[in-house]
């Protein structure tokens, strides 16, 4: 991964979104014609009370979920997420689109190396054992490849779950209030963590939060309210 220049093409972009449920007088507009276009190599933080739809964009960004209408493109390899299948769309999340979620997601009867390198092992892609000794060393946990899960702190099995995010070399990882479940001092440990990946590997974030110090790590906010984006700034700005 190198990083991006701020005139790269965006990574993934969205397009008139609308996620609907309900009829008649229960219709609930979780998304209301959402447009966006998350920048290649740059921290996107999308940030929103409950109920403002962040959640619900991050799982139409990441395939987890298929809008109601409106188009989602992994522009890199022109593909269109909701157009696939969900099988395909599975596919694409272990190749493509990595996710970090607030509660880790690691196989507890698994090693901790073996979580990392399982969604290659699903994809039958061959490990790059010098990416797996770099990035597990960058985040400081080369020496808990043997432990389970639940033998690591919280800080740690986030390190886990975010090398796991990794191996793949995606085009974007999409984090989901990854330091939610943490306190203080390793919230803002894993925070400088995603900063290191974005500046030095390049790596594009989406990082969804309710938290505004923890968004304002980022380079560009996004805020929700009520299935609509109400503003877009550039906090590189006076940096």
């Amino acid at each position: 991964m190198t990083p991006a220049t701020d005139n790269a093409p965006p990574v993934l972009s969205a397009q008139d979104l609308m996620m609907i449920y309900g009829k008649g007088s229960t219709e609930v507009r979780a998304l209301d014609g959402i447009s966006v276009q998350i920048q290649s190599g740059k921290w996107t933080s999308i940030m929103g009370q409950s109920g403002s739809g962040k959640t619900t964009l991050l799982q139409c960004l990441s395939g987890l979920a298929q809008p109601t209408s409106g188009r989602v493109t992994l522009n890199k390899n022109n593909i269109t997420l909701s157009s696939l299948s969900e099988n395909k769309r599975a596919k694409l999340r272990r190749t493509h689109i990595s996710m970090v979620f607030q509660d880790f997601n690691l196989v507890p009867i698994l090693s901790v190396k073996d979580n990392i390198l399982l969604p290659l092992r699903l994809a039958h892609r061959r490990v790059d054992k010098q990416w797996f000794e770099h990035i597990t060393s960058v985040l400081k946990i080369d020496n808990r490849m043997r432990h389970l899960p639940g033998e690591l702190s919280g800080g740690q099995q986030q390190r886990a779950a975010i090398a796991r995010a990794l191996m793949s070399k995606p085009d974007i990882v999409i984090a989901d209030e990854p330091t939610g479940s943490l306190d203080s001092v390793t919230s803002n440990a894993v925070l400088d963590l995603f900063r290191s990946i974005v500046d030095d590997f390049g790596q594009s974030l989406v990082f969804v939060t309710h938290d505004k110090d923890a968004a304002h790590r980022g380079d560009v906010l996004i805020t929700m309210r009520d299935g609509k984006i109400i503003d877009t700034a550039d906090l590189r700005v006076g940096r």
